[in-house]
């Protein structure tokens, strides 16, 4: 038997006392009141990112666990849509089976859109009967954020079986849909699609609110919605959560779930209700095998200072303690790789500007948005950088756009980290740069890079051309130092790969480019770069 003592923070039942904790093995056996206790730590439920790309942290499963249990998460609702979209059903697997060797509670969906769109190239199609294999598997609990939104409303026939599957099989329907309101938000929601994680207004939230979903505010690496969305918390806290979504590693070394919940009780917000919506309501939502600090639950539990400052002192999963004092007590596991990878090195002419026209579309990055703007600009261009997104899956022409927003003013930065399908994008001031950039991540079969002044430097990413298998605090400073030389090239974002990442999402408005062209979300048609003026 283990006692942990401190004052209990009921979520339950909305009080704070001093008591005891009595762990046997993996289960609380007990807490008891007692008002004898005299220690200050505070005991309360462990903070759950209720949806999260664990693959965005460029960290295999076993190493995002390792930094995020120092932060109090003892869990997260984890889409492995990104790796399923270069490997198929084997990527899925893979995340399972990598989860599994640390203690951490993932909860791993099946993912409803892969592809995501007919209009890029992606390495994997996850049919219907694909989903119906991954659930027969409980460690795959719900289906996966379903961005085809234009399917559910129009009653696409592959749409609806998947959403049939998931319904038969009695699994939760993760939402997606950005800026659907009205009563497409309610055509949207009545096909069992309980959540979504993409508003980015009050009153979008509000209006999915009505028609019966819940909503999670995101704040991540690179979108951020907390500001438009926290009022949420106290006019609902039974439907909503907190998430993020994307997390680059150096922003998880510094903090997760428990950011979000610090800067809500600097607002003000009740403390319950914060918790509520930190751990209790996705627990709860998704029927994760989760202890919410009950006797009887499994111990999954954290001890903080005081639920004031909410500053993580340990962190405990299945009755042991895997953080504490900022120090993650979970070893590193050796892992092998999984890729699809198979387009040769361009050149710089290939990337040449078109040809014949004095106006072209300008796609306009925002920081802190996944939504894009267009804008048209005459011939010569300033203040403008060329994008440019190449098939990782085989040889083909790259795509050439131009993007606003990005403010290198020399160089160039690459990933294959480009959401859905993961091809390789690239924005940059000159061809010369640009080429060099993609082909050293062609070179390392995947991975993100800066090139500059005959300087190149990249940070491999083996699996899938989105993870490291090192370490996470070696890959989140190497990924810290790439940041740094991006931001010394001009760029002033937040988080300039992660916004590049997003500018390939063609699921998300307005302008984006895929490997076959330039893509406008809001008509979901391509549309030429030359506007014929």
């Amino acid at each position: 038997m283990t006692r942990i003592e401190g004052r209990i923070v009921d979520v339950h039942t909305r009080r704070i006392y001093p008591g005891v904790v009595t762990l046997d093995g993996e289960r609380i056996v007990s807490i008891t009141e007692d008002a004898s206790v005299t220690a200050t730590q505070h005991i309360l439920p462990g903070f759950v990112d209720a949806h999260v790309h664990v693959e965005s942290s460029m960290l295999i499963p076993s190493e995002f666990a390792r930094l995020a249990v120092v932060h109090g998460t003892v869990g997260t609702v984890s889409d492995p849509h990104e790796i399923a979209n270069v490997c198929g059903v084997a990527g899925v697997k893979y995340m399972l089976a990598n989860g599994d060797r640390v203690p951490f509670r993932f909860a791993f969906g099946a993912p409803s859109c892969v592809p995501a769109t007919t209009f890029e190239t992606a390495g994997a199609d996850v049919t219907a009967e694909d989903i119906r294999e991954l659930f027969r598997d409980e460690r795959v609990r719900y289906l996966s954020e379903m961005m085809n939104w234009p399917g559910v409303l129009f009653h696409d026939p592959v749409v609806m079986e998947k959403l049939d599957v998931a319904r038969s099989c009695g699994r939760v329907i993760d939402g997606h849909a950005p800026g659907l309101r009205g009563e497409q938000a309610a055509q949207y929601a009545s096909h069992g699609i309980s959540t979504d994680h993409e508003c980015f207004t009050l009153d979008e939230a509000l209006d999915k609110l009505k028609v019966g979903m819940k909503i999670l505010i995101r704040e991540g690496s690179a979108a951020r919605n907390y500001d438009a969305l926290h009022p949420i918390l106290a006019s609902h806290p039974d439907r909503v959560m907190f998430c993020s979504d994307d997390m680059h590693p150096d922003s998880l070394v510094l903090g997760h779930i428990n950011l979000v919940v610090q800067r809500s009780l600097a607002l003000g917000y009740d403390v319950f209700d914060v918790l509520r919506a930190a751990s209790v309501n996705p627990v709860e939502h998704y029927g994760l095998p989760i202890g919410l600090l009950r006797a009887g639950d499994r111990a999954d539990f954290i001890i903080v200072d005081d639920v004031a400052t909410m500053s993580v002192l340990e962190t405990w999963i299945g009755g042991t303690c895997v953080a504490s004092h900022g120090t993650s007590h979970i070893a590193s596991v050796e892992e092998d790789t999984i890729n699809a990878f198979a387009c040769s090195p361009i050149t710089a002419d290939a990337l040449a500007a078109p040809e014949g026209t004095s106006s072209v579309r300008v796609i306009v990055a925002h920081d802190g948005q996944l939504v894009t703007t267009e804008e048209h600009h005459e011939l010569p261009l300033t203040d403008v950088l060329k994008i440019v997104v190449v098939n990782r899956y085989h040889d083909a022409p790259p795509a050439v756009a131009y993007i606003k927003g990005i403010g290198l003013s020399r160089g160039a930065i690459a990933s294959s980290v480009a959401h859905d399908s993961h091809n390789i994008v690239a924005v940059g001031c000159s061809d010369a740069d640009i080429a060099a950039a993609v082909n050293a991540i062609i070179e390392v079969r995947g991975g993100v890079c800066v090139a500059y002044d005959g300087t190149v430097d990249v940070l491999p990413l083996p699996v899938a051309g989105l993870m490291s298998t090192r370490d996470g605090y070696e890959v989140a400073k190497a990924y810290a130092a790439l940041d740094a030389t991006a931001k010394s090239l001009g760029s002033p974002l937040r988080a300039p790969f992660m916004t590049i990442s997003f500018m390939a999402l063609l699921v998300i408005p307005q302008l984006k480019l895929s490997d076959m062209g330039l893509f406008d979300g809001s008509t979901f048609q391509f549309v030429p770069v030359r506007t014929f003026v």
